[in-house]
C-alpha cells in the first residue's frame, strides 16, 4: 500500500522544455505523463501544479521594464499553456485528467472551485492546478502549498533537477553538502532556495511536509508517491 493517498506535485514549467529550456518538448513530456500514469495506475490522487518558467516569468530578465503585477499575469497564463500541454500527453496515456486554472477561462478549463477539486480526485481523476493563486507577487510553489493545503494532500513532491536539498548549488559546487532530513527552519535560517520563504513557512505553520526530489530519474516520482526514501525530507 502506498504511504500516501493523496499527494501535491510541483513541476517546474522549465521540466517540460527538456534539453531545449524553452517551450514545450514532446518527447519530454511524454515520458513526464507515463510516469505520472504509474502514479495513477497505483490508486493515489494526484494534483499536479505546473510553473511557466518555459515560456515566461515575471521577475525574469525578459520582464526587467515592465510593470511587476503586468508581468506576474502573464506568467501565471503561460503555467496554463503548459497545463493544458500536459492534459493531452496524460489523456494520451488514458488518464482521466482535469485542468483548473484560477483565472477564469471557461472555453479551456475549469475554474478553480476547492470542493470540485476534491471531487474530481476522489474519483479517480488526475487535477492539474494552472494559473497560480491568481495574484500578482506570489510564486507557483506559494501556489503549490496554498492547493495542496486546500484539498488536504499529506505531501508536497517538488521536483527538482538536483537529488534533493543541498548546503549550496551541488551543479555550481560538486563539494555541497546533500541533506536527506531538514527541518523548515533550518531551511529558511539558511536560505536555501529550494521553494521561497513564503511557501516553507505555511508548510511549517501547517505541518505539511515537503519531499524534494530529482525528476530527471525515471521512477522518481513513484517512488516519492510511495513514501520510499528518495531526495530530501523538509519537515
Amino acid at each position: 500500500m502506498p504511504k500516501y493517498d493523496r499527494i501535491l506535485l510541483k513541476l517546474s514549467g522549465e521540466a517540460l522544455a527538456g534539453q531545449a529550456g524553452f517551450g514545450i518538448d514532446a518527447q519530454r513530456i511524454n515520458a513526464l505523463a507515463a510516469e505520472l500514469a504509474q502514479v495513477a495506475a497505483d490508486g493515489i490522487q494526484l494534483g499536479v501544479v505546473v510553473g511557466g518558467g518555459n515560456f515566461f516569468r515575471g521577475v525574469a530578465a525578459a520582464a526587467r521594464h515592465m510593470d511587476r503585477v503586468t508581468a506576474d499575469y502573464m506568467g501565471m497564463l503561460a503555467t496554463v499553456i503548459n497545463a493544458l500541454a500536459l492534459q493531452d500527453a496524460l489523456e494520451n496515456q488514458g488518464v482521466r485528467t482535469r485542468v483548473m486554472t484560477a483565472i477564469e477561462m471557461r472555453q479551456v478549463a475549469e475554474p478553480y472551485i476547492r470542493r470540485r477539486a476534491i471531487q474530481h480526485l476522489e474519483k479517480g481523476r488526475l487535477v492539474v492546478l494552472a494559473g497560480g493563486t491568481s495574484n500578482p507577487y506570489f510564486s507557483t510553489d506559494t501556489a503549490a502549498t496554498l492547493r495542496a493545503l486546500e484539498i488536504r494532500a499529506q505531501v508536497i513532491g517538488k521536483a527538482t533537477r538536483v537529488d534533493g536539498v543541498y548546503d549550496r548549488d551541488p551543479l555550481k559546487h560538486p563539494d555541497a553538502v546533500f541533506y536527506e532530513r531538514i527541518s523548515y527552519a533550518e531551511v529558511l535560517a539558511k536560505g536555501l532556495g529550494v521553494m521561497d520563504g513564503a511557501a516553507v513557512a505555511m508548510c511549517r505553520d501547517n505541518q505539511l511536509p515537503i519531499v524534494v526530489f530529482n525528476l530527471n530519474v525515471p521512477g522518481n516520482i513513484l517512488r516519492m508517491s510511495k513514501g520510499e526514501p528518495v531526495g530530501t525530507l523538509i519537515c
